[in-house]
């Protein structure tokens, strides 16, 4: 093919345009992806002697602990003031989950990671050790306890005291061992000097949307405006006499029921029955009455159930787990509307503070969140109305949705978002 038929095109770049980092005033920033950031401080951790170190890298600054995420490596480096007589260098990464019954008598270890490297060996290397040796160990995403597989689970720690009762530990820790041989005046092996640190595994995750809009009002019935991202739970508030009407308790959550640890949870809720119902429930409602100043009858909690099932047996057709519940998280109410026959509140659910992991499930130990909807009378006797209860499944995540994907020092990779959270029963 001739080459003379071809068309000539013009080299002209002055129509390229210019650009910037920011936008300028007649531009927005449609999406921002910036690539993952990791701290720049160290964790560092000296044996007695201060012959050995070991410094962590990619950590914040004045941490008690280093802290990881899903599939990080473990990068840092084992340091040496001495290295006379040193035949070796390891370092060590370990996880463990351990369930303990307090009565039963039962106990299960579970190896949830171990990973080692030899650093330096005299066999093997020549010359002498190096004063400063650098390793990387990447963690599991997952384990198995041989029957099923399992995320890596977070750090965590809980216990039920009394009998029966548990205890629950997962742990994790990085070492460095030196290993040291014979000395010619001792004629003896010598100790191996071994530093150790523990280390909290936090995987990331955050809500695949962001929490919805309130609610509005509706003009036209005594309803909310119904929207797609919010979903409603219907309760009902059985009344004692004939003479009374049930409540119709509806609690509106957003729809996901995935929430973050960081940020209160909205609800929005309405009672409806017969003017003289609504009367007598006034005193045992979400907010304060006469009857008592200090304490809420009509709650709404963020509860989590700890179980722990060490044999995974049946006895007589019934499980042998044994479980606690913890209230994480009170709502506050405000009063937003009634009506002759509804009374209408809003409000948030503040998780506490100390709450660091959402659920999860590894091995014989289960974590799950629920939000409960509550009235308990204080004489179940003289209120008009029986004890109430509706609980709904959440799931939690350690961080907030983020419209760019990007949340400071963590990686794309350390974050995921969990299902929506199975129905209740």
């Amino acid at each position: 093919m001739s080459t003379t038929s071809l068309p000539r095109y013009a080299s002209s770049f002055t129509r390229i345009p210019s650009y910037s980092a920011e936008p300028h005033e007649y531009e927005q920033r449609l999406a921002l992806n910036r690539p993952p950031q990791r701290p720049a401080g160290a964790f560092v951790k000296q044996s007695k002697g201060g012959n050995v170190s070991l410094r962590l890298f990619a950590q914040e600054d004045n941490v008690s602990l280093p802290v990881y995420g899903c599939g990080d490596a473990v990068e840092g480096a084992v340091n040496l003031a001495k290295t006379d007589g040193v035949t070796s260098v390891e370092v060590k990464i370990e996880g463990s989950l351990r369930l303990r019954e307090v009565g039963e008598g039962g106990t299960t270890t579970h190896k949830l990671c171990l990973s080692k490297v030899t650093l330096w060996n005299k066999e093997a290397d020549r010359g002498p050790c190096p004063s400063s040796l650098k390793f990387s160990l990447t963690l599991p995403e997952s384990f198995s306890d041989g029957r099923e597989t399992y995320p890596l689970p977070p750090t965590h720690d809980v216990h039920l005291s009394g009998v029966p009762g548990f205890n629950a530990t997962i742990e994790y820790g990085v070492s460095a061992t030196v290993v040291k041989g014979k000395t010619s005046s001792l004629l003896h092996r010598i100790g191996h000097p071994t530093i150790s640190t523990p280390f909290i595994y936090l995987p990331r995750s955050r809500p695949a949307v962001p929490l919805p809009e309130p609610m509005y009002r509706s003009y036209d019935t005594n309803g909310l405006l119904l929207s797609p991202d919010w979903r409603c739970w219907d309760a009902t508030m059985t009344a004692r006499t004939s003479t009374s009407k049930d409540i119709l308790c509806q609690l509106y959550l957003p729809a996901s029921r995935v929430f973050s640890i960081t940020q209160p949870i909205p609800f929005h809720i309405t009672f409806s029955s017969s003017a003289f119902s609504l009367a007598a429930y006034l005193p045992y409602g979400p907010t304060a009455t006469i009857l008592a100043p200090n304490k809420q009858f009509t709650r709404i909690r963020v509860l989590r159930q700890s179980t722990v099932d060490v044999r995974n047996a049946l006895i007589l057709g019934t499980k042998t787990d044994i479980w606690r519940v913890d209230t994480i998280g009170e709502a506050e109410f405000r009063h937003s509307g009634d009506g002759p026959d509804w009374l209408s509140f809003a409000g948030e659910v503040r998780l506490d503070r100390d709450v660091k992991v959402g659920g999860f499930k590894a091995g014989g130990l289960t974590v799950k969140d629920f939000i409960e909807l509550s009235m308990v009378p204080p004489d179940p006797v003289k209120c008009p109305f029986k004890e109430m209860r509706l609980v709904i499944p959440i799931r939690l995540t350690t961080d907030p949705w983020s419209s760019d994907g990007f949340i400071l020092s963590v990686a794309e990779s350390d974050l995921s978002a969990p299902p929506t959270p199975p129905e209740p029963l």
